[in-house]
């Protein structure tokens, strides 16, 4: 089995991931687990018209998923926006996106095959969405049942890629930052992984930006599932 996932380690580093000592195991949520994508994208737009501002196009928008709501919002309206249009902004599409969140969403193809095949590892997730609206999203597309912990974006002071989240996380299951691995799709996750010192684990969906010059992780998935023999087999 090593020999076909070879191909999607870093070539960058000079020894295969130990992978034998990974026993926690940190998701990101949107573009990692779910795709989300055209109802953010539907809810960001929603906003600039009730603002009476020009939409975005899609990949513009997506460009600036994956750092909390607070920011998405913000760079949508431009840096010409006031504080007072920012706050108003962000309560709308709070409101249409609780609304929405859930009318073109759906988990990735294998991630309910992977999250079952992992289920005895202990798992989390941290996102910077919202915690609350993370939770609902999990539990209506049957995922809630495989994390033990689920942190969102106001869950602590700071959001990804500051440490913190991974760290509490960390502390709750007894493991060590060399025992922990975390998945995303995005150069946040990766500067999350290296802040909190876990290996780092990128897909190739998903849509969130990343210099993978600037920011490589260890290892690149095109199907979660392709995790499943590296950890299964790895720790079996």
């Amino acid at each position: 089995m090593l020999e076909i996932t070879r191909s999607y380690y870093n070539e960058r580093f000079m020894n295969v991931p130990a992978f034998s000592s990974v026993r926690a195991l940190i998701f990101d949520l949107d573009g990692t687990l779910i795709d989300s994508h055209s109802d953010l994208i539907r809810s960001v737009n929603a906003t600039l018209r009730e603002m009476g501002r020009e939409q975005l196009h899609e990949d513009t928008i997506s460009g600036y998923i994956g750092h909390g709501a607070p920011q998405l919002v913000g760079r949508a309206l431009g840096s010409s926006a006031t504080a007072d249009e920012c706050q108003r902004a962000l309560k709308f599409f709070l409101a249409h996106y609780e609304e929405h969140k859930l009318d073109s969403t759906f988990a990735y193809p294998g991630v309910p095959e992977a999250l079952e095949h992992l289920a005895a590892f202990p798992m989390a997730v941290l996102t910077n969405k919202p915690v609350r609206m993370s939770v609902r999203i999990l539990e209506a597309l049957g995922l809630a049942k495989y994390f033990r912990a689920v942190y969102g974006g106001n869950s602590f002071e700071t959001k990804k890629p500051d440490p913190l989240g991974a760290q509490t996380i960390l502390r709750e299951f007894g493991a060590a930052p060399s025992e922990a691995i975390l998945i995303g799709d995005s150069e946040v996750d990766v500067q999350t992984a290296r802040n909190a010192g876990t290996l780092a684990a990128a897909v190739n969906y998903g849509f969130g930006t990343h210099d993978r010059t600037a920011h490589p992780a260890d290892i690149y998935l095109d199907r979660l599932t392709d995790l499943v023999p590296l950890l299964v087999d790895h720790n079996s």
